[in-house]
């Protein structure tokens, strides 16, 4: 086996670490896995250091061209970092310095002209960095995704191309950039694929950079109602996790205490409550050659973010799953039950009349001990096509037809209107309800849970045996749970 292939199977070994670990829930590296891992990055550097040397002694030209190179990276950062804190680069690209000791003189002047601390964080920030940041927002941008606060420089690769991009980065990890510019797009992508368990490798990192900012910036754009109705939680693990809580109404009231007197001990009592559980959902895409060549970086920011989008729209297809089915909850009942008291016997649209009757029912509503809950009516989720409708509702100060003009008893009353075609959809051709929903401070309704408060879908680069290319596993955990029925009423609605 050559020094090659034994530096490919060591960098290997050093990602199946990483990954064990990311798989773990993200954990860090044990003391063993930390130690493996520094014992195969020395061997890795050896290896490196062996490969360059064979190269040398092959073509000794490689070796000029390397340090032309490497110079000109020297010239190019000194240059860059003395002009950010105005200082002469002349001297120190003269005097043959590195980078390491002109950013101890800039620490040096900082500290002679009394600059605040803060300000050195810029002098030891990797330049490697600030270059993935701003291709990264160049990529973005390229794309048409809009980016709040671009990168120092992310104009610069707005119009790069994938083949330019592999190339400077290859050129800044030490090929020679000559070389590189006749490569064919084959070749770049064969050297990007070989890349892929090099955790220090730029061109990877910045694709899983693009795509993991694309899914955060298009998950948060898609339209979905789900998050103006339900509450919102978190779970450490996924194993089904009863929330324990107090009702006020079961601790009773307070009682007087006389002068001199006791008070009396109380035991507050707790009523069957629902399981909360996570679940995965997940998929698989991947960057071909063909997506290389062709210059296609949709594959890096509108394919993720499409996937982005199906996540969320899964959680509100769930939501409204559970409003429209009107499936067993956590005592055995439908969810809307005549036992619940949140549902209305005959259906109708929304009207004056319909809205002030679901209103007042829920204004009743008592918790499991009997004591009235001062429910507030708060949000109107309703199926598309009342929009007009509700609109004259809520803003005319007459009832509309009314030969007295009736004062309208709904005007400008304090609901907050929420419509999605789900309910459409689900209905089809039959009747379609919609909801009446209470303020989160009177009953908590549907709650939706993340593992750790993570929202977003995750992404991971994976390895796909025997296929040429990169593929990423994108992936979220939600579950969705009825936590109390008394928070949303519901009219069977009629046809639309």
């Amino acid at each position: 086996m050559g020094a090659k292939e034994k530096r490919t199977q060591k960098i290997r070994r050093q990602q199946e670490i990483v990954n064990a670990a990311k798989a773990d829930n993200n954990r860090a590296l044990s003391a063993e896995e930390q130690a493996e891992f520094d014992s195969l990055q020395r061997e890795i550097e050896e290896l490196t250091l062996q490969i360059e040397a064979e190269e040398r002694q092959a073509d000794p030209s490689q070796e000029i061209a390397r340090a032309i190179e490497a110079e000109r990276r020297r010239v190019n950062d000194i240059t860059n970092l003395c002009r950010s804190f105005d200082m002469d680069p002349a001297q120190y690209i003269g005097s043959g310095a590195s980078m390491e000791e002109v950013r101890a003189a800039v620490l040096n002047e900082l500290k002679k002209n009394h600059a605040p601390v803060s300000q050195g964080v810029h002098v030891t920030q990797d330049e490697q960095d600030k270059f993935r940041a701003a291709a990264v927002d160049g990529l973005m941008q390229r794309s048409g995704i809009a980016v709040s606060k671009p990168a120092e420089g992310a104009s610069r690769f707005r119009g790069t191309s994938l083949r330019d991009l592999a190339i400077e980065c290859f050129s800044r990890e030490g090929v020679n950039t000559s070389e590189l510019i006749h490569k064919s797009n084959d070749d770049l992508y064969e050297m990007a694929c070989r890349q892929f368990y090099n955790p220090t490798a730029a061109f990877p990192a910045i694709m899983d950079q693009t795509i993991r900012k694309s899914i955060v910036e298009l998950y948060n754009a898609v339209p979905t109602t789900f998050q103006e109705f339900t509450s919102k939680g978190s779970l450490p693990d996924f194993k089904a996790s009863a929330d324990h809580e107090y009702v006020i109404g079961g601790v009773g009231d307070f009682q007087e205490v006389p002068e001199n007197g006791e008070i009396k001990a109380d035991l507050p009592r707790t009523e069957l409550l629902p399981l909360r559980q996570l679940k995965t959902y997940g998929k698989q895409f991947s960057m071909t050659r063909q997506a290389f060549i062709n210059d296609d970086i949709g594959f890096l920011t509108r394919v993720p973010g499409l996937y982005a989008q199906a996540a969320k729209k899964t959680i509100d297809k769930q939501v409204y799953s559970i409003l429209f089915n009107n499936a067993a909850i956590y005592d055995g009942k439908a969810l809307f039950h005549a036992d619940h008291k949140n549902l209305i016997a005959t259906g109708a649209a929304p009207s004056q009349i319909s809205i002030q009757e679901i209103i007042l029912q829920m204004q009743k509503q008592t918790d499991p001990f009997g004591d009235p809950i001062y429910m507030t009516p708060a949000k109107l989720v309703v199926p598309m096509g009342y929009e007009f409708d509700l609109a004259v509702i809520f803003r005319s100060a007459q009832v509309t037809g009314s030969a007295n003009n009736d004062i309208n008893p709904l005007y400008n009353y304090p609901l907050q209107i929420i419509q999605s075609p789900l309910l459409n959809a689900m209905a089809g051709t039959g009747a379609c309800p919609w909801f009446m929903v209470a303020d989160q401070a009177s009953a908590r309704g549907i709650q939706v849970d993340y593992l750790n408060g993570q929202e977003t879908p995750t992404v991971r680069r994976m390895e796909t045996v025997g296929q040429l290319g990169f593929t990423w596993d994108i992936w979220f955990d939600a579950g969705v749970t009825v936590r109390d029925f008394r928070g949303i009423y519901k009219n069977p609605g009629t046809t639309l």
